[in-house]
């Protein structure tokens, strides 16, 4: 909704300024420069993209413009689930996960946890580093740095998307010169017209101009970079996984390990340890 109301601010701005300078709203329908611009736009992202960069941006897009999904009660719920798996280790082993881990979509405990259970990447992060830890013996210097390599991965795929569309924003001044060059060409070949012509020639040439800064300034490059914000959103989510695992390896009682994910979150929405404790208070009250 927020996105929305900003576009609709930008619109109504830019437009209505325009026509309260005497300008005519008739004046922007150049369908030949629209299609230059966003053509040379979407064709030159194809080539520099391959196709799993293009599904993520597209994906990406989707994401960005609904409404944030790290609510309080997801935050709530991932800090739940990680402290009740660290839980059942310290009563009975790391092996008393496994029939929760190995299909988490059919495990009691995970289905609980709904808004967790429905974000497929980082079940699959929490799952897969669990049975890590299973496997064998590793201390916490150890998993902490195949962890920081995964998620130095996982970090620069996710914001390879907002990066292209950033270059692509960047690209679109120039796809407008172009546009309006060839405009200009179209003009010159109509030299020996009326003023009256020339004049509206050169004009809708000078829109392709606008639309490239346009789309540039007012759409696309600040929608990459809420993209990258989102992006950055979910790498905390990872990164709160990740102090939960190290600090339990390390020998953390469980609410200090779940605490240390806690302080991963992003500021603005990061709950404090008393409101932590008071859910974990809450669980242990719904379970007696």
């Amino acid at each position: 909704m927020q996105k929305i109301l900003g576009l609709l601010i930008v619109l109504f701005s830019v437009v209505g300024g325009y026509i309260m300078s005497g300008g005519q709203l008739a004046s922007f329908w150049q369908p030949g420069e629209i299609l230059i611009i966003l053509g040379a736009g979407i064709g030159a992202m194809v080539i520099a993209n391959p196709k799993h960069v293009l599904r993520e941006m597209c994906q990406q897009v989707k994401g960005a413009m609904r409404k944030n999904e790290y609510t309080d009660e997801f935050q709530r719920q991932l800090l739940i689930l990680l402290y009740e798996l660290l839980e059942l280790v310290q009563e009975g082993g790391l092996k008393t996960l496994d029939e929760h881990i190995e299909v988490p979509e059919n495990s009691p405990l995970f289905q609980k946890y709904p808004l967790i259970l429905r974000d497929k990447a980082l079940i699959t992060f929490i799952a897969d580093n669990f049975r890590l830890m299973a496997m064998g013996k590793i201390n916490e210097h150890e998993l902490e740095g195949i962890l920081e390599q995964e998620l130095e991965a996982v970090e620069e795929e996710l914001l390879v998307p907002s990066r292209s569309l950033q270059r692509t924003a960047e690209a679109m001044p120039g796809f407008g010169i172009c546009a309006a060059v060839l405009g200009i060409i179209i003009t010159m070949q109509s030299i020996d017209g009326s003023i009256a012509l020339i004049g509206v020639k050169v004009a809708a040439a000078l829109i392709g101009t606008f639309l490239g800064v346009f789309f540039c300034y007012c759409l696309l490059d600040p929608l990459a970079n809420a993209m990258e914000q989102r992006s950055k959103s979910r790498m905390s989510v990872l990164e709160c996984v990740r102090m939960v695992l190290v600090n339990h390896v390390a020998g953390k009682p469980t609410l200090l390990s779940v605490d240390s994910g806690r302080k991963m979150l992003p500021l603005v929405s990061k709950p404090t340890f008393a409101t932590l404790d008071g859910w974990v208070n809450q669980m242990a009250e719904d379970e007696a």
